[in-house]
């Protein structure tokens, strides 16, 4: 059955308080993993994001060492997995520390072949999103893995996506390079990851909050509480409509079949 990430991300803030309701909020609602985002503001480059705001962001929302393992400990205590996307050789240095089941390469550094070559070996499952990248040069990322299990993500960086824009027949491609592929939805709401679970994808990854008024960006396209148990639920409730019972008729058929038959002459 697919699996549903929640990912957290930045959207705690630099919180704890709230970035423990949101870990406990995503199992609640049907999740079964969850993910936060690895970085250190002192190694941040030049670039947009210094006049726009998210220099802010990622000044607030930086997680320590301590802080990694504070939240990993809490997720284990509610027995959710806990793991985070990593940006640089470095943060993956911090993030190994914590654990060593999972890790996530961001879209933007899915051609990354030295932080992709390091995480080789180093976690169990490495989830790579896909998005800004061509099929032959994910393939050719594929390359610098040789002994950690691969789960490739489809995914397209636009924030938030509109549905037009999704592509996921993409998810065929990515098939026929990966055994494990999974989708990182980007638009609002969960319709569209309902209709990615049509091609058999093992994960679904969802940007999560508990308020759209939060500050911060992802905030505002993340899901709610509802519609993580709402697409929880549906994969769920798609899981039992497509059991296959057989060409007979159904035990819970037996009193229509023997009763009702033939009841008006």
């Amino acid at each position: 059955m697919t699996k549903i990430i929640s990912e957290i991300g930045w959207n705690h803030m630099g919180d704890m308080d709230l970035a423990k309701e949101m870990i406990s909020a995503s199992k609640e609602n049907g999740a079964d993993m969850v993910k936060f985002q690895t970085w250190s503001l002192e190694r941040l480059k030049d670039g947009p994001w210094d006049t726009d705001g998210r220099r802010e962001i990622y000044e607030k929302a930086e997680l320590t060492k301590d802080k990694h393992i504070e939240l990993y400990e809490y997720s284990n205590k509610l027995n959710i997995p806990f793991f985070s996307s990593v940006f640089s050789v470095e943060d993956a240095r911090l993030l190994v520390y914590v654990e060593k089941d999972k890790v996530k390469i961001a879209s933007f550094e899915s051609r990354n072949k030295e932080l992709l070559s390091f995480c080789d070996g180093l976690f169990d499952t490495i989830y790579i999103s896909t998005g800004t990248s061509t099929i032959d040069e994910i393939k050719e990322s594929l390359e610098y893995i040789k002994t950690s299990n691969v789960v490739l993500l489809h995914c397209v960086s636009s924030y938030p996506l509109e549905p037009q824009n999704t592509n996921l027949p993409k998810i065929n491609a990515l098939k026929e390079i990966c055994d494990r592929v999974g989708y990182s939805d980007h638009t609002t709401g969960v319709e569209v990851s309902k209709a990615a679970l049509e091609y058999d994808i093992e994960v679904i990854e969802k940007h999560f909050t508990l308020d759209h008024d939060l500050p911060g960006r992802d905030n505002k396209f993340a899901i709610l509480p509802h519609e993580l148990k709402e697409l929880s639920d549906y994969i769920k409730l798609r899981k039992e409509v497509n059991v296959n019972h057989g060409n007979g008729y159904l035990e819970c058929e037996e009193e229509a079949r023997e009763v009702m038959t033939g009841r008006f002459r």
